[in-house]
């Protein structure tokens, strides 16, 4: 039985991954080709992305016993899962396909470098250390993913909005998107206000990510903050989206000044994910591939 649903999840990992080829395919191919067929396949791979990897990680819950968030892989997984479903969630609300293109190529990125690349040994669910034996492992773990799933998100739109604004000053005449100024604003309010929501919606989740890592670190080390390199990599991002959320809600940022601000979140986000493991050693190791 564990043997077939090991089996079971590396293959539903691989369906997604392929799925999430053809619909970044697809996506992209809606910029040339605009049909309702494409815009049909391209909603049905998304689904069919998400499907997939959700029943990877629900397979991988079944047979080891605990939610799937204790390795490297695993977190990889998930968070390319929440990518898919706020990429859906967030072209839902505001009915534009900037978002598809933006998150695609990354959720397959992701994707693809957790089922064809990490080494076979670390894709394998392994029994938890004493140290993440703990029901605290969902809450931090998947809170933490989560926001910053999020926060990518909202830091996408931001850079994109960037983008956008800045060929609009150099070519206004020539942009592509829209055709009159009202509809650029219009587009480029869009993409700011969707930016701030979504990462409004993030900090919080990171918050309480953090306060439960907190509490955690005290159970399992006795101490509930140690400097560790992940968690001062986690402050440092909670504090640059802090200082993004203030700017905007008490200082009136908005546009380019708050855009700035995101963008920097961005990559503050994937050093505290995963450039830390990389780069260095702690108590959160689980995520070093280079370790001999």
């Amino acid at each position: 039985m564990a043997l077939f649903f090991d089996n079971f999840d590396q293959q539903f990992a691989n369906l997604g991954t392929v799925s999430l080829f053809f619909n970044t395919l697809f996506c992209w191919s809606q910029l040339l080709i605009r049909t309702k067929s494409l815009q049909l396949l391209t909603k049905l791979t998304t689904l069919a992305s998400s499907l997939f990897i959700g029943f990877s990680l629900l397979s991988r819950w079944y047979e080891a016993g605990y939610f799937p968030l204790s390795n490297l892989y695993e977190s990889l997984l998930f968070l390319s899962w929440c990518l898919i479903n706020g990429y859906l969630f967030i072209e839902q609300k505001s009915k534009s396909r900037i978002v598809g293109l933006l998150i695609t190529p990354i959720a397959l990125l992701i994707a693809a470098f957790a089922s064809l690349i990490l080494p076979t040994d670390m894709q394998k669910a392994l029994p938890l250390v004493p140290a993440l034996q703990s029901n605290w492992l969902m809450m931090h773990v998947s809170m933490m993913m989560l926001s910053y799933a999020t926060l990518i998100l909202g830091s996408l739109l931001s850079i994109f909005y960037l983008l956008v604004s800045k060929r609009l000053a150099l070519s206004p005449a020539e942009d592509s998107f829209h055709t009159n100024s009202t509809k650029k604003a219009l587009f480029l309010n869009s993409l700011d206000l969707w930016s701030y929501r979504t990462i409004g919606f993030g900090f919080p989740l990171l918050t309480i990510g953090i306060i439960a890592g907190a509490v955690w670190a005290n159970e399992a080390w006795g101490a509930y903050w140690s400097w560790d390199p992940k968690e001062t990599w986690a402050l440092i991002t909670w504090l640059i989206f802090a200082a993004y959320l203030h700017a905007r809600i008490l200082r009136g940022w908005e546009g380019q000044k708050a855009a700035f601000l995101a963008s920097l979140g961005f990559v503050v986000v994937w050093v505290c994910y995963l450039g830390v493991n990389f780069l260095g050693k702690g108590l959160h190791s689980y995520g070093w591939i280079l370790e001999k």
